[in-house]
C-alpha cells in the first residue's frame, strides 16, 4: 500500500473538517491497493467480498466525492456511463497510464506506451500546443470476449 497517498488522503480530509470514520477509512486504503480506476459499485463488492466489510453505497459515493473535491482523486470516463476512479499520485512507483476497455464484459485494464507518450508530446510540440494533461481510453474485445464470439 502506498502510505503517502493514503495518509495525505487522511490528512487533507482531516484538515478540511471531515472526521475520521471506518467507512472512509476502508474506501482509502481499497483505492490506495488498486492499480487501476474502480467504480462506486465495484468498491463496495470489493469491500464486502475481499475485506468482509459493508460500507453503505451512499457512504462511498459521500467518500469519492469528498476526495475528488479535494483534488485526491480522479474521476475516470471511459464512455460507458459508469464514473470509475484512481487516487492522484505524483510518485514513480504508480506511473501515468491509460485505459483498455472491452466493449463485451466492461473490464477495465491500464496500459503504459513510452512511444504513445512520446507521440502525444510531439504532436503538441508541433501544433505549438500545451498538453497540461491527457488520458487515451482505447475501446475494443478482451481475449476472454473473443473467445465466447
Amino acid at each position: 500500500m502506498d502510505a503517502a497517498w493514503s495518509q495525505l488522503a487522511l490528512e487533507r480530509l482531516s484538515g478540511a473538517g471531515y472526521r475520521r470514520g471506518g467507512a472512509r477509512e476502508a474506501v482509502i486504503e481499497l483505492l490506495d491497493e488498486q492499480p487501476c480506476a474502480l467504480s462506486a459499485l465495484d468498491i463496495e463488492d470489493r469491500l464486502r467480498t475481499g475485506e468482509g466489510r459493508r460500507v453503505g453505497r451512499a457512504s462511498i459515493y459521500r467518500v469519492v466525492d469528498e476526495l475528488v473535491s479535494l483534488n485526491l482523486l480522479t474521476r475516470v470516463d471511459v464512455g460507458d456511463g459508469v464514473a470509475r476512479y484512481e487516487p492522484q499520485r505524483g510518485d514513480a512507483a504508480h506511473e501515468h497510464h491509460h485505459h483498455l476497455v472491452c466493449d463485451g464484459c466492461g473490464r477495465l485494464e491500464p496500459f503504459q506506451d513510452a512511444a504513445l507518450e512520446n507521440a502525444i508530446h510531439a504532436l503538441a510540440a508541433r501544433v505549438s500546443f500545451d498538453v497540461s494533461d491527457h488520458d487515451v481510453t482505447l475501446h475494443g474485445c478482451c481475449q476472454d470476449c473473443r473467445r465466447d464470439v
